[in-house]
Protein backbone atom coordinates (compact mmCIF):
# COMPACT_ATOMS: atom_id res chain seq x y z
CA UNK A 1 0.00 0.00 0.00
CA UNK A 2 0.92 3.63 -0.33
CA UNK A 3 0.63 5.93 2.69
CA UNK A 4 -2.50 7.45 1.13
CA UNK A 5 -4.08 4.00 0.74
CA UNK A 6 -3.18 3.12 4.32
CA UNK A 7 -4.75 6.35 5.58
CA UNK A 8 -7.90 5.63 3.57
CA UNK A 9 -8.24 2.16 5.07
CA UNK A 10 -7.58 3.45 8.57
CA UNK A 11 -10.49 5.89 8.11
CA UNK A 12 -12.98 3.12 7.25
CA UNK A 13 -15.81 2.40 9.73
CA UNK A 14 -14.89 0.04 12.56
CA UNK A 15 -17.23 -2.76 11.41
CA UNK A 16 -15.71 -2.69 7.92
CA UNK A 17 -12.18 -2.88 9.32
CA UNK A 18 -13.21 -5.84 11.46
CA UNK A 19 -14.53 -7.61 8.36
CA UNK A 20 -11.27 -6.92 6.51
CA UNK A 21 -9.23 -8.19 9.48
CA UNK A 22 -11.19 -11.45 9.47
CA UNK A 23 -10.75 -11.77 5.72
CA UNK A 24 -6.98 -11.28 5.89
CA UNK A 25 -6.70 -13.69 8.84
CA UNK A 26 -8.59 -16.42 7.00
CA UNK A 27 -6.62 -15.89 3.78
CA UNK A 28 -3.34 -16.33 5.65
CA UNK A 29 -4.59 -19.38 7.57
CA UNK A 30 -5.85 -21.24 4.51
CA UNK A 31 -2.79 -20.47 2.41
CA UNK A 32 -0.24 -21.48 5.06
CA UNK A 33 -2.09 -24.51 6.41
CA UNK A 34 -3.06 -25.52 2.86
CA UNK A 35 0.63 -25.67 1.97
CA UNK A 36 1.32 -28.04 4.86
CA UNK A 37 2.63 -25.55 7.43
CA UNK A 38 1.39 -24.43 10.85
CA UNK A 39 0.42 -21.00 12.21
CA UNK A 40 0.71 -19.38 15.64
CA UNK A 41 0.14 -16.04 17.36
CA UNK A 42 3.14 -14.22 18.82
CA UNK A 43 1.59 -12.88 22.03
CA UNK A 44 2.75 -9.98 24.17
CA UNK A 45 0.53 -7.16 25.42
CA UNK A 46 -3.11 -6.19 24.97
CA UNK A 47 -2.95 -5.88 21.16
CA UNK A 48 -1.78 -9.44 20.55
CA UNK A 49 -3.87 -10.87 23.41
CA UNK A 50 -6.89 -9.38 21.62
CA UNK A 51 -5.70 -10.85 18.30
CA UNK A 52 -5.33 -14.29 19.91
CA UNK A 53 -8.95 -14.18 21.12
CA UNK A 54 -10.21 -12.58 17.88
CA UNK A 55 -8.89 -15.52 15.86
CA UNK A 56 -10.65 -17.94 18.20
CA UNK A 57 -13.87 -15.92 17.88
CA UNK A 58 -13.89 -16.44 14.09
CA UNK A 59 -13.20 -20.16 14.40
CA UNK A 60 -9.43 -20.18 13.90
CA UNK A 61 -8.02 -22.12 16.84
CA UNK A 62 -4.45 -20.82 16.55
CA UNK A 63 -1.97 -21.54 19.38
CA UNK A 64 -0.12 -18.68 21.05
CA UNK A 65 3.52 -18.41 22.07
CA UNK A 66 5.32 -15.74 24.07
CA UNK A 67 8.63 -14.92 25.68
CA UNK A 68 6.32 -14.26 28.59
CA UNK A 69 8.90 -13.70 31.32
CA UNK A 70 9.92 -10.43 29.65
CA UNK A 71 6.43 -8.99 30.16
CA UNK A 72 4.85 -7.32 33.17
CA UNK A 73 3.69 -9.76 35.88
CA UNK A 74 0.03 -8.95 35.19
CA UNK A 75 0.51 -9.77 31.49
CA UNK A 76 2.19 -13.04 32.45
CA UNK A 77 -0.85 -13.98 34.53
CA UNK A 78 -3.18 -13.40 31.56
CA UNK A 79 -0.89 -15.50 29.34
CA UNK A 80 -1.13 -18.36 31.84
CA UNK A 81 -4.91 -17.95 32.02
CA UNK A 82 -5.20 -18.21 28.22
CA UNK A 83 -2.82 -21.15 27.87
CA UNK A 84 -0.12 -19.25 25.95
CA UNK A 85 3.03 -21.34 25.59
CA UNK A 86 5.99 -19.62 27.27
CA UNK A 87 9.42 -19.89 25.65
CA UNK A 88 12.76 -18.81 27.08
CA UNK A 89 14.41 -15.53 25.99
CA UNK A 90 17.59 -15.69 23.95
CA UNK A 91 19.36 -13.43 26.46
CA UNK A 92 18.34 -12.01 29.82
CA UNK A 93 17.35 -8.35 30.09
CA UNK A 94 20.35 -7.62 32.30
CA UNK A 95 22.68 -9.37 29.87
CA UNK A 96 21.36 -7.35 26.92
CA UNK A 97 21.75 -4.02 28.74
CA UNK A 98 25.30 -4.81 29.82
CA UNK A 99 26.33 -6.21 26.43
CA UNK A 100 24.69 -3.79 24.00
CA UNK A 101 23.17 -0.80 25.82
CA UNK A 102 19.85 0.84 26.65
CA UNK A 103 16.82 0.84 24.32
CA UNK A 104 15.84 4.50 24.47
CA UNK A 105 14.10 7.15 22.30
CA UNK A 106 12.99 4.80 19.46
CA UNK A 107 14.25 1.67 17.75
CA UNK A 108 15.05 3.64 14.60
CA UNK A 109 16.95 6.42 16.38
CA UNK A 110 18.70 4.04 18.77
CA UNK A 111 20.18 2.11 15.84
CA UNK A 112 21.65 5.36 14.47
CA UNK A 113 22.99 6.38 17.87
CA UNK A 114 24.82 3.04 17.97
CA UNK A 115 26.80 4.21 14.94
CA UNK A 116 27.67 7.46 16.69
CA UNK A 117 28.87 5.58 19.78
CA UNK A 118 31.23 3.33 17.81
CA UNK A 119 34.81 4.72 17.97
CA UNK A 120 36.59 5.03 14.62
CA UNK A 121 33.52 3.85 12.78
CA UNK A 122 34.54 2.96 9.21
CA UNK A 123 31.15 4.05 7.83
CA UNK A 124 32.01 7.74 7.82
CA UNK A 125 29.64 8.56 4.95
CA UNK A 126 26.73 7.22 6.95
CA UNK A 127 27.98 8.96 10.10
CA UNK A 128 28.02 12.24 8.17
CA UNK A 129 24.46 11.58 6.93
CA UNK A 130 23.25 10.89 10.48
CA UNK A 131 24.89 14.09 11.74
CA UNK A 132 23.98 16.41 8.85
CA UNK A 133 21.46 14.73 6.55
CA UNK A 134 23.84 15.16 3.62
CA UNK A 135 24.01 11.89 1.68
CA UNK A 136 27.29 12.35 -0.20
CA UNK A 137 28.19 10.76 -3.52
CA UNK A 138 26.39 7.46 -2.78
CA UNK A 139 23.18 9.37 -2.13
CA UNK A 140 23.63 11.62 -5.17
CA UNK A 141 24.42 14.54 -2.84
CA UNK A 142 20.83 14.79 -1.69
CA UNK A 143 19.66 15.78 1.80
CA UNK A 144 17.64 13.36 3.95
CA UNK A 145 15.89 14.35 7.17
CA UNK A 146 14.85 10.70 7.53
CA UNK A 147 18.45 9.59 8.06
CA UNK A 148 19.59 12.65 9.99
CA UNK A 149 19.05 12.57 13.74
CA UNK A 150 17.31 15.63 15.19
CA UNK A 151 19.81 18.14 16.62
CA UNK A 152 18.36 17.49 20.08
CA UNK A 153 19.81 13.97 20.03
CA UNK A 154 22.96 14.86 18.09
CA UNK A 155 23.89 17.25 20.91
CA UNK A 156 23.54 14.46 23.46
CA UNK A 157 25.10 11.57 21.52
CA UNK A 158 27.26 12.96 18.70
CA UNK A 159 30.38 13.84 20.72
CA UNK A 160 32.67 11.26 19.10
CA UNK A 161 32.00 12.83 15.71
CA UNK A 162 31.86 16.48 16.71
CA UNK A 163 33.89 17.42 13.63
CA UNK A 164 30.87 16.65 11.45
CA UNK A 165 28.85 19.34 13.26
CA UNK A 166 31.17 22.13 14.42
CA UNK A 167 28.09 24.34 14.84
CA UNK A 168 26.83 22.21 17.76
CA UNK A 169 28.33 21.46 21.17
CA UNK A 170 28.00 17.66 21.19
CA UNK A 171 28.45 15.37 24.18
CA UNK A 172 29.43 11.74 24.71
CA UNK A 173 26.76 9.97 26.76
CA UNK A 174 27.83 8.13 29.95
CA UNK A 175 26.01 4.99 28.77
CA UNK A 176 25.53 3.00 25.59
CA UNK A 177 22.37 2.95 23.48
CA UNK A 178 21.18 -0.02 21.45
CA UNK A 179 18.21 -1.28 19.44
CA UNK A 180 19.30 -4.92 19.64
CA UNK A 181 17.24 -5.95 22.70
CA UNK A 182 14.18 -7.35 20.89
CA UNK A 183 16.33 -9.19 18.36
CA UNK A 184 18.20 -11.20 20.97
CA UNK A 185 15.53 -11.55 23.66
CA UNK A 186 12.37 -12.11 21.59
CA UNK A 187 12.88 -12.39 17.85
CA UNK A 188 15.59 -15.05 17.78
CA UNK A 189 13.89 -17.48 20.20
CA UNK A 190 10.50 -16.96 18.50
CA UNK A 191 12.06 -17.51 15.06
CA UNK A 192 13.75 -20.66 16.34
CA UNK A 193 10.47 -21.97 17.78
CA UNK A 194 8.71 -21.23 14.48
CA UNK A 195 11.40 -23.05 12.51
CA UNK A 196 11.23 -26.10 14.77
CA UNK A 197 7.43 -26.20 14.52
CA UNK A 198 7.19 -25.36 10.78
CA UNK A 199 5.00 -22.43 11.75
CA UNK A 200 4.35 -18.85 10.61
CA UNK A 201 3.11 -16.04 12.87
CA UNK A 202 0.16 -13.78 13.30
CA UNK A 203 1.31 -10.47 14.83
CA UNK A 204 -0.81 -7.83 16.58
CA UNK A 205 0.94 -4.88 14.91
CA UNK A 206 -0.89 -1.71 13.85
CA UNK A 207 0.37 0.98 11.48
CA UNK A 208 -1.19 3.60 13.77
CA UNK A 209 1.66 2.91 16.23
CA UNK A 210 3.96 4.79 13.83
CA UNK A 211 7.70 4.43 13.27
CA UNK A 212 9.19 1.35 11.65
CA UNK A 213 5.95 -0.59 12.15
CA UNK A 214 3.97 1.92 10.12
CA UNK A 215 6.54 1.90 7.32
CA UNK A 216 6.76 -1.88 7.21
CA UNK A 217 3.00 -2.48 7.30
CA UNK A 218 2.34 0.19 4.68
CA UNK A 219 4.98 -1.22 2.35
CA UNK A 220 4.15 -4.92 2.81
CA UNK A 221 0.46 -4.96 3.69
CA UNK A 222 -1.47 -7.08 6.18
CA UNK A 223 -0.30 -10.43 4.82
CA UNK A 224 3.24 -10.81 3.58
CA UNK A 225 4.80 -13.87 1.98
CA UNK A 226 8.52 -13.35 1.47
CA UNK A 227 11.65 -15.45 1.09
CA UNK A 228 12.88 -14.65 4.60
CA UNK A 229 9.73 -13.39 6.33
CA UNK A 230 6.14 -14.62 6.12
CA UNK A 231 3.60 -13.18 8.54
CA UNK A 232 0.06 -11.89 8.99
CA UNK A 233 -0.94 -8.63 10.70
CA UNK A 234 -4.76 -8.59 10.50
CA UNK A 235 -4.95 -5.44 12.65
CA UNK A 236 -2.59 -3.44 10.42
CA UNK A 237 -5.28 -0.85 9.55
CA UNK A 238 -6.71 -0.64 13.09
CA UNK A 239 -6.42 2.43 15.27
CA UNK A 240 -6.10 2.27 19.04
CA UNK A 241 -9.85 2.93 19.27
CA UNK A 242 -10.61 -0.04 17.03
CA UNK A 243 -8.43 -2.29 19.15
CA UNK A 244 -10.07 -1.21 22.42
CA UNK A 245 -13.57 -1.58 20.94
CA UNK A 246 -12.76 -5.12 19.86
CA UNK A 247 -11.21 -5.94 23.24
CA UNK A 248 -14.43 -4.84 24.95
CA UNK A 249 -16.59 -6.83 22.52
CA UNK A 250 -14.56 -9.99 23.13
CA UNK A 251 -14.38 -9.48 26.92
CA UNK A 252 -10.61 -9.68 26.71
CA UNK A 253 -8.98 -10.08 30.15
CA UNK A 254 -7.12 -6.77 30.49
CA UNK A 255 -3.82 -7.08 32.41
CA UNK A 256 -3.57 -4.90 35.52
CA UNK A 257 -0.78 -2.79 34.03
CA UNK A 258 -3.33 -1.29 31.60
CA UNK A 259 -5.91 -0.63 34.29
CA UNK A 260 -9.43 -0.69 32.83
CA UNK A 261 -10.90 0.21 29.46
CA UNK A 262 -13.13 3.22 30.07
CA UNK A 263 -15.04 5.69 27.92
CA UNK A 264 -14.75 9.48 27.95
CA UNK A 265 -17.77 11.77 27.56
CA UNK A 266 -17.11 12.05 23.82
CA UNK A 267 -17.10 8.26 23.42
CA UNK A 268 -13.33 7.86 23.17
CA UNK A 269 -12.05 4.66 24.77
CA UNK A 270 -8.87 4.64 26.82
CA UNK A 271 -7.01 2.50 29.33
CA UNK A 272 -6.77 4.03 32.79
CA UNK A 273 -3.09 3.11 33.31
CA UNK A 274 -0.58 2.15 30.59
CA UNK A 275 -1.59 2.82 26.97
CA UNK A 276 1.14 0.60 25.55
CA UNK A 277 3.55 -1.79 27.20
CA UNK A 278 6.67 -3.69 26.42
CA UNK A 279 9.49 -5.32 28.29
CA UNK A 280 9.76 -3.94 31.85
CA UNK A 281 13.17 -2.48 31.10
CA UNK A 282 12.29 -0.96 27.70
CA UNK A 283 12.63 2.82 27.34
CA UNK A 284 11.51 3.40 23.76
CA UNK A 285 9.23 6.44 23.77
CA UNK A 286 9.70 7.22 27.48
CA UNK A 287 10.65 10.84 26.67
CA UNK A 288 7.16 11.41 25.22
CA UNK A 289 5.17 9.98 28.14
CA UNK A 290 3.38 12.14 30.67
CA UNK A 291 3.66 11.19 34.28
CA UNK A 292 2.91 8.74 35.70
CA UNK A 293 5.12 7.11 33.07
CA UNK A 294 5.98 3.42 32.80
CA UNK A 295 8.73 3.54 35.42
CA UNK A 296 6.42 5.37 37.87
CA UNK A 297 3.91 2.55 37.44
CA UNK A 298 6.63 -0.04 37.94
CA UNK A 299 7.60 1.67 41.20
CA UNK A 300 3.98 1.50 42.34
CA UNK A 301 3.54 -2.16 41.35
CA UNK A 302 6.96 -3.55 42.27
CA UNK A 303 9.33 -1.22 44.22
CA UNK A 304 12.10 -3.83 44.42
CA UNK A 305 12.13 -4.41 40.67
CA UNK A 306 11.97 -0.64 40.06
CA UNK A 307 15.08 -0.09 42.20
CA UNK A 308 16.97 -2.78 40.31
CA UNK A 309 16.21 -1.38 36.84
CA UNK A 310 16.69 2.24 37.87
CA UNK A 311 19.89 1.93 39.92
CA UNK A 312 21.55 -1.48 39.80
CA UNK A 313 21.16 -3.38 36.52
CA UNK A 314 24.33 -2.26 34.70
CA UNK A 315 27.97 -2.13 35.80
CA UNK A 316 30.09 0.77 34.54
CA UNK A 317 33.10 -0.90 32.92
CA UNK A 318 35.39 2.01 33.77
CA UNK A 319 34.44 2.62 37.41
CA UNK A 320 32.75 -0.61 38.49
CA UNK A 321 29.78 1.47 39.68
CA UNK A 322 26.28 0.03 39.42
CA UNK A 323 23.72 2.17 37.63
CA UNK A 324 20.55 1.82 35.61
CA UNK A 325 17.78 3.68 33.85
CA UNK A 326 18.10 6.54 36.32
CA UNK A 327 21.34 7.66 34.67
CA UNK A 328 19.71 7.45 31.22
CA UNK A 329 16.58 9.37 32.19
CA UNK A 330 18.58 12.08 33.96
CA UNK A 331 20.68 12.51 30.83
CA UNK A 332 17.74 12.87 28.42
CA UNK A 333 15.73 15.05 30.83
CA UNK A 334 13.01 12.68 32.04
CA UNK A 335 12.04 12.93 35.72
CA UNK A 336 11.84 9.69 37.67
CA UNK A 337 13.30 9.81 41.18
CA UNK A 338 11.09 12.44 42.80
CA UNK A 339 7.96 11.09 44.46
CA UNK A 340 5.17 11.32 41.89
CA UNK A 341 1.59 11.56 43.14
CA UNK A 342 -1.28 11.06 40.71
CA UNK A 343 -3.72 13.41 42.43
CA UNK A 344 -6.55 12.55 40.05
CA UNK A 345 -6.46 8.88 41.00
CA UNK A 346 -5.79 9.79 44.64
CA UNK A 347 -8.95 11.91 44.78
CA UNK A 348 -10.94 9.14 43.06
CA UNK A 349 -9.74 6.65 45.68
CA UNK A 350 -10.53 9.02 48.54
CA UNK A 351 -14.08 9.55 47.25
CA UNK A 352 -14.85 5.81 47.23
Amino acid sequence: MTYVEMAQKQSLPYEMKKILAERRAREFYHKIVGEGHNVHVSVGGLDSITLFLFLKSIGLNVPGISVSMLEDKSIQRVHQQLGIESIAPGMSKTEVLNTFGFPVISKDKASRIEYLQTPNNPKQTFIHAIMTGDMGEQGKYQHSDKIKLPDKWIKLFGGMYQDHRPDLACQVAPFRVSAKCCKYMKEKPCDQWAKEHNSYPYLGLMASEGGQRARGLTKNGCNYYGKRVTRSCPFAIFTRQDLLMLAKELNVPVPQIYGEIKEKEDGTLYTTRAQRTGCTMCGFGIHMEKRPHRFDRLKEDNPREWRYWMKECVIDKETGEKYGWGRVLDYIGVQWEDEYVDWTNRQEKLSL
